[in-house]
């Protein structure tokens, strides 16, 4: 098992609540969570954008970011969605543990 942070932004709360949904049927995310507006700046069209951004954060596993990020890509408005995937390098043993037996269920392992 290699267990994944998968994160992503939207521009609203309804937005990441779809995406948290779908990700979850899909059973390509065994958790999601939003986190409360942040100010994101960045650069598009050459010049400095600032817009306040949900965050979502996905539990997921390296099998499943595929089929993640399709689904992501598949409900979401941005052109070009972040899309960033952490390597989780410990956690809980019960919960990493919950996280795969989650995620198996999708891979029908």
């Amino acid at each position: 098992m290699k267990p994944l942070l998968v994160t992503t932004t939207c521009e609203t709360l309804e937005d990441a609540k779809a995406i948290a949904r779908a990700v979850l049927a899909q059973k390509c995310a065994a958790c999601v969570q939003i986190s409360a507006p942040a100010t994101s700046m960045y650069w598009w069209n050459d010049v400095i954008a600032e817009e306040p951004e949900f965050i979502v954060t996905m539990k997921s596993e390296a099998k499943c970011f595929d089929t993640l990020c399709l689904t992501i890509k598949e409900h979401h408005r941005y052109e070009v969605p972040e899309i960033i995937a952490t390597d989780i390098v410990a956690g809980d043993k019960a919960y990493l543990q919950w996280l795969a037996e989650t995620l198996a269920v999708n891979s029908g392992e």
